[in-house]
Formats: structure tokens, sequence, C-alpha cells
């Protein structure tokens, strides 16, 4: 990941203009590159040349990637905004999990002013095939040979092309193996005129990752959806959008499918904004009253019972 993957992207992303500050980690499967720009740079502007560095990295990254890099607005030292629990009591985690990325997660990222969705405490839908050694050498296979022949099963591209004189039609027929029951059938090689099946030399297989779960307080394992902002998007405003949404994306999934608000960081905000109102409040009232107290005149005093609110009251609107 570190040669093939993070270096190309950060030899693109050091031409970028205005870039104070690139740091990355790569570990097994994943890289992840920080990029600090100008306080004075306009974020879209950055946006627009990240995403550039990440077209002109193409033809350098591997063919074999899964997916194509990705890239958030967020600032890396603010903490979730908002923090999402979804529960079943019914359903395997994994399904909660596919169903919490296809279907929360998509849609929240599209809201104005969000950042960054990101999934944790779950497990990823996954086939795990633990090989016998001496079943395939038996055989006289590798574990080599298994991999290649599990790789070959495993291909999504086009099949070719049937031309006509007045249409071309493309043959593109999916090959990928997505549940362990397609790959126990699976023929490896033949032996003696006899097919050699992936059952015959491998003894177990899995479908989920093995990956701790969330806990929030109840019996049954959860899968969390942090919330972050975009750098300068106000955060009550950006709740308010995902709250608002949630009642339309909780009638989208299953009924055995809970979904529950675990932190709110609008919390204290809201409750700090309280405060100052009653305040302002308090203080026009007892400014008034001291006016009406000195001047002893009720005509004077109604100017500035207006005025005085109008002022203060006009930066919190």
């Amino acid at each position: 990941m570190a040669s093939s993957v993070t270096a190309p992207l950060e030899r693109q992303f050091g031409q970028v203009p205005g870039l104070n500050q690139m740091t990355s980690t790569s570990s097994y499967g994943s890289s992840i590159i920080t990029l600090q720009f100008d306080l004075d740079l306009n974020i879209d502007v950055a946006e627009q040349e990240v995403q550039a560095s990440i077209n002109g990295a193409s033809n350098l990254l591997p063919q074999g990637l899964p997916n194509p890099p990705i890239y958030s607005k967020i600032n890396p030292a603010d903490a979730p905004i908002l923090t999402l629990a979804i529960t079943s009591k019914s359903l395997p985690l994994s399904k909660v999990e596919d169903l919490t990325d296809t279907t929360l997660a998509q849609k929240i990222s599209q809201l104005t002013g969000v950042g960054l969705v990101s999934i944790s405490g779950g497990q990823r839908p996954a086939v795990r095939i633990q090989a016998n050694p001496t079943a395939l050498a038996s055989y006289g296979l590798s574990l080599e040979d298994l991999r290649t022949a599990l790789t070959q099963a495993n291909v999504d591209q086009a099949k070719g092309t049937f031309d006509g004189p007045h249409q071309a039609y493309t043959i593109n027929a999916n090959d990928q193996l997505i549940s362990s029951d397609s790959y126990r059938p699976l023929i490896i090689a033949y032996r003696n005129g006899a097919p050699v099946r992936l059952t015959d030399v491998a003894t177990r297989a899995r479908r989920c990752r093995e990956r701790a779960a969330g806990r929030v307080g109840e019996p049954e394992s959860a899968v969390i959806l942090n919330i972050q902002r975009q750098p300068g998007a106000n955060i009550i405003a950006v709740v308010d959008r995902v709250k608002k949404l949630l009642p339309q994306l909780q009638a989208a999934l299953p009924t055995a499918v809970q979904v529950d608000i675990l932190t709110d960081r609008t919390t204290t905000i809201r409750a700090s904004v309280s405060d100052v109102q009653f305040e302002l409040m308090l203080t026009i009232v007892l400014v008034v009253l001291v006016i009406f107290v000195f001047l002893r005149s009720v005509r004077a005093t109604i100017i500035p019972s207006f005025a005085v609110p109008s002022r203060l009251w006009a930066p919190l609107a």
C-alpha cells in the first residue's frame, strides 16, 4: 500500500498549490492521507485541486483496486457532531451494517454541511476459506493453485462481443461469488478425470469478517454511525438536517432495525444559546425598569423599550 498506492498519490498531492502539510498512514488494505491547506485558501478550490490530483494519479495506481480513492472535507481535530446507533434484535450484524452503508450513510452524506460519515462496530460480509494442506498435497496441489482458482472464479469483466450488420452487443457476465455456498462446489482442478472441488481441500467457510462489535448498553450489538461536519458549516443547522431526514430513513429500513441517537454535540450548544437569550431578556427588562425609575415617564420609556430589544435581538435572529 505504501509504495503502490500512497506514494503515487502523495507525488500528485505535493503539486497542489496552497498545501501546508501532508501526512499519511498506510496499513493492510487501506491508506489514509491527510492534507492541510492555508487558512486563506477556499476549501472548495482545494477540493477541486485534490480531485484533479486523484484523476492524474489514476494511471499510476494498481489496476486491481476494489474502489477508486475517495476524499472528504473535514477537520481531523473535530469530534463527530452526531452519533447514531443502529440495532436489530432479529437481523444479523452483517445485514445491519449493509443496510447502514447502503441506506443511511449514503443519504446522510448528501446533506449540505456533512463532511464525513463513517461506520464502526459492525461486521462486513466476507468469505473465509481455510485450506487443508494435507488434502492439497494428496491431490498434488499447492496453496498457490488454490489461490489462482479462487481468483479466476471471481472475475467481473466483459466476455466478448456479438457483431452484426447493424448492431453490436457486449457479453458482460458477473462471475463473482457472493455467498459461501457458491464456493463449496467450486472446481479447483482435475485429477484422473475427476474434478477436485473446494470442499475436498478446504475445511471451513465463514460469512463475516471476525471483528469486534460495538455495545450501546443493549444486549444486542450495534453499528455506530459517526457524522462529521464540513469546515465552516453551522453545527446546529447540519444536525437539524440530519434529524429531519431520520424519519424518512427509518421508514425505508426494515421494521426490525432501530435507529437511535447516541450522542449529540448540539445539546450543550442549544443550552448555551437558550441561556444567552434568557440573560438578554432579563437585561432588557432591567434596563427598561431603570429608565422608568429615573425618568418617571411612560412615554420616554416606550422608545428604549422597543429600541434596545431590536438592537440586541437582531444578531441572534
